[in-house]
């Protein structure tokens, strides 16, 4: 009988430190496959992507009463500016994840009183304009999510040239 103890407790040992490796990894894996999907555009860029349809989904169950925007990126060169325009009238939404898929971030059109905002994503230690509003974040790399809410999806044509007023970029002048 005690033959098979040692086995056991090393597949124990073994099946625990799979699972450990497994949950610590999947979420990086995963917001490497969105930010390959969603940032057609490149890194640091905003990207406006078309409406969903069941032969186009670039992420798991988007919904396609919404148009996404999306900025992959990466703060080793230094901090990001994220500048969100909402159209009048629309529900919209700015989230913020982060390498692990931890959302660090979040603002919808409602909290920001209907008007433009910036928003600046650095690392601890890097410098950033002076009195502007900062998400710190312990990771280089993840991606901001502007959704926009459709009443219907012919309705993207007239407000898209206001929803590509948002936009993303490099920090390069602090002041």
């Amino acid at each position: 009988m005690r033959n098979w103890l040692g086995p056991l407790a090393f597949g124990l040992i073994v099946a625990a430190a799979t699972a450990y490796v497994a949950i610590w990894a999947i979420p990086y894996a995963l917001m490497n496959v969105a930010i390959e999907r969603l940032g057609q555009g490149g890194v640091n860029t905003m990207s406006y992507g078309n409406l969903a349809t069941p032969q186009r989904q670039p992420v798991v169950r988007p919904s396609p009463d919404l148009a996404y925007s999306s900025c992959p990126y990466d703060l080793s060169d230094g901090p990001i500016a994220i500048d969100v325009a909402p159209v009048p009238g629309r529900y919209s939404s700015l989230s913020i994840f982060d390498a692990a898929t931890d959302v660090i971030f979040v603002r919808n059109d409602v909290e920001a009183g209907g008007k433009p905002f910036r928003i600046i994503v650095a690392r601890a230690g890097q410098a950033v304009p002076k009195g502007a509003e900062v998400v710190r974040t312990n990771q280089d790399h993840g991606i901001a999510l502007i959704r926009l809410l459709l009443k219907e999806p012919a309705e993207i044509g007239g407000l898209d040239a206001i929803r590509r007023q948002s936009s993303c970029g490099t920090v390069t002048k602090l002041k």
